[in-house]
């Protein structure tokens, strides 16, 4: 809106100054008082680098040929304004009258060459003129006698535009068309302005309210509509000549990604329920130091309505934005969901692994500030979110997104989230939960969906890596887990201890406990607890989950007693996740009992030595210093014996 302003001021300013050369005679002499009067006026030095000549038909007026204006001192010797031809045409009874009224004036192939210095003022800004004096209102008679000037239209056809605001990129366009009408002189002017950024049309017509106030830099009324590719915008506030605006904007764009083209851009391939279409409305103000204040703001981008207020400083780099927003129910399901698999099945994750394709993170180090989100709901890809309190701090491409809580999985989830682009990808958490619906949240999160029960808990980890897979096998951390009553489907623990009393293929328990630890991408466990009817059963092992197998041993234990161990038959959980293959492990059942056997018969042994050597023996060390002390004792029983001493 800034550039459009300025662009649009300057063009009518620039043009404005032929309004002095109606004030000459034929001949070179009109262009000389043309040129001091305009000189007077601006400021500016105007040359005229051909011809000079009145024009009677079709157009009463004249016609000049090559005609420049100076720039500003600080803005290079480049001139601010060329022509190849400037036509103005004149009212031939005003003109009887002593007065100028302009109803036309034509600029053919003009270029424009416009620059802001580090003040933000433009080579456009003219110096003041005397008191009581305007561009559209001057003295020019030689005598002293005044003569009043009024512009009617202006035109431009193909003209070339440059625009160099301080500190940024260059901006060039040809193709340049604009329309002014101005028939009362402190009145409204209208405007009709088209720009050719990328060939296609972008058009901007609008009506100043006192546009001659407007010209001296006073706020004056304004409202504009810009169409474009499958587009519209509509502003109606106020604005001056230093681009700040204060207003209503409106909007809306069918095709966001053919808008960005129209405007010079690249077209940009956004997942749906992030703008592909989207409507904006909102009290917005604008300042010339690039910050803008949106409140009421309305924004819906395709089926996603977000509602609150926002300001942004557009001339920071990175963006810096602060926001309080709400909405409904968000659906964010279509970004970043994977790719893997013919249909996309975002459901079985294990049957395809985890998506090779890379993360791209760059947006992190496009934006900066914080954003809070109110919304009755969120889906993403993988998860879904009930009613939801969350806010987003972005710093340096590192995220950090905190629930303060958040409904998910049936419970209640609170901690943060972390992506970090800064040297590479990663991601972290430190979460809490309760009564989380588990078969929810690992079906959701991992593609899981045998365990069930609530469940409270917490949950760090960190990954590394430029895709799922390569996070996925990278995951450290820990946490711990208790559930209340639940159930495990795809295998019976109680079927195994009692054929006849087992729970069809579930595995039925009153409560568990677990904690873990994960290293590269696999999760360990050796302290699970869980409360069977009439059984108890621990578990130990390994979950793979960048490599989605597992490896686990449940042992259930049936008839403990306070003096009797009960009868344990292990229970050996190995291959994929949705196909492992479950089989008691026998070598876990007799190992113990051949172990029991060896160190009875070892204790035998030793028992029996013992006897033999007259001391006890209880250990390897215990049997080799009774041997050899039995061995010293015969040798000097045997050499006492043959010295004759016995």
């Amino acid at each position: 809106m800034r550039l459009i302003l300025r662009i649009l001021s300057a063009i009518v300013i620039t043009i404005a100054v032929g309004v002095a050369i109606l004030t000459f005679l034929p001949g070179q002499k009109i262009a000389e008082l043309a040129a001091q009067q305009i000189e007077k006026q601006t400021g500016r030095q105007v040359v005229f680098g051909g011809d000079v000549r009145f024009s009677f038909w079709p157009t009463l007026g004249i016609q000049a040929d090559d005609v420049a204006l100076a720039n500003a001192d600080w803005a290079g010797p480049e001139p601010l304004l060329t022509a190849g031809r400037l036509t103005i045409g004149v009212d031939a009874a005003d003109l009887i009258r002593g007065d100028i009224r302009i109803t036309e004036l034509t600029a053919i192939v003009p270029h424009l060459n416009l620059e802001t210095r580090e003040d933000g003022i433009g080579n456009w800004v003219f110096d003041a003129p005397a008191v009581g004096e305007t561009p559209a209102q001057v003295e020019t008679d030689a005598e002293g006698e005044g003569t009043s000037v009024a512009i009617e239209a202006i035109t431009l056809r193909g003209a070339s535009l440059r625009y160099a605001a301080h500190g940024q990129d260059v901006v060039e366009t040809n193709q340049v068309d604009l329309q002014l009408a101005w028939p009362d002189p402190n009145g409204t002017a209208n405007v009709d302005l088209t720009l050719r950024p990328a060939g296609k049309p972008l058009r901007i017509a609008g009506e100043v309210g006192s546009f001659r106030r407007f010209l001296l830099g006073e706020v004056a009324s304004l409202g504009v509509t810009v169409t474009a590719e499958a587009s519209k915008l509509r502003f109606d506030g106020q604005a001056d000549l230093s681009g700040a605006f204060d207003g209503r904007i409106t909007g809306a764009s069918d095709d966001t990604s053919a808008l960005l083209v129209a405007l010079g851009q690249a077209a940009v391939d956004l997942p749906k329920g992030l703008g592909r279409a989207m409507t904006f409305a909102a009290d917005t103000t604008y300042t010339p130091d690039g910050r803008v204040s949106l409140r009421d703001l309305s924004l819906a981008l395709d089926h996603n309505a977000l509602r609150g207020d926002a300001d942004l400083n557009l001339a920071a780099s990175p963006l810096k934005v602060t926001a309080a927003l709400e909405g409904d129910m968000l659906d964010l399901s279509a970004l970043g969901a994977p790719t893997t698999g013919a249909g996309g099945n975002t459901a079985e994750p294990a049957t395809q692994g985890w998506s090779t394709t890379p993360i791209d993170a760059s947006m992190l180090a496009l934006i900066e500030g914080d954003i809070s989100l109110d919304v009755k709901g969120l889906q993403t890809s993988s998860v879904i979110f009930g009613p939801s309190r969350m806010t987003l701090s972005i710093e340096r491409a590192r995220a950090v997104l905190s629930f303060l809580p958040v409904q998910a999985f049936g419970g209640t989830l609170q901690g943060e989230l972390i992506a970090n682009n800064r040297n590479g990808l990663s991601v972290a958490g430190n979460l809490q939960f309760a009564n989380v619906e588990m078969r929810e949240a690992l079906g959701q999160l991992a593609g899981y969906d045998k365990l069930n029960g609530e469940a409270l808990g917490n949950l760090e980890f960190l990954g590394v890596g430029n895709s799922m897979d390569q996070i996925m096998r990278s995951l450290d951390g820990k946490g711990r887990v208790e559930l209340g009553k639940g159930f495990f489907t795809g295998f019976d623990l109680q079927s195994v201890m009692d054929p006849n009393g087992g729970n069809g293929g579930t595995t039925i328990f009153e409560g568990l406990t677990a904690s873990f630890d994960m290293i590269d991408g696999t999760l360990r466990n050796d302290d699970l607890n869980a409360a069977l009817k009439v059984l108890k059963a621990a578990g130990a092992g390994r979950v793979g989950l960048g490599s989605q197998d597992l490896d686990y041993t449940f042992t259930p234990t049936a008839f403990a007693s306070e003096t009797s161990a009960g009868v344990s038959v292990p229970v050996r959980i190995q291959g994929s996740w949705f196909d492992p293959e479950i089989k008691p492990d026998l070598s876990k059942l007799v190992q113990p009992k051949l172990d029991e056997a060896e160190e009875k018969a070892k204790q035998a042994v030793r028992d029996k030595l013992s006897d033999e050597l007259g001391v006890p023996v209880e250990t390897e060390e215990d049997l080799n210093d009774a041997l050899k002390r039995r061995v010293e004792e015969e040798a000097r029983k045997q050499l006492l014996k043959f010295l004759g001493s016995d």
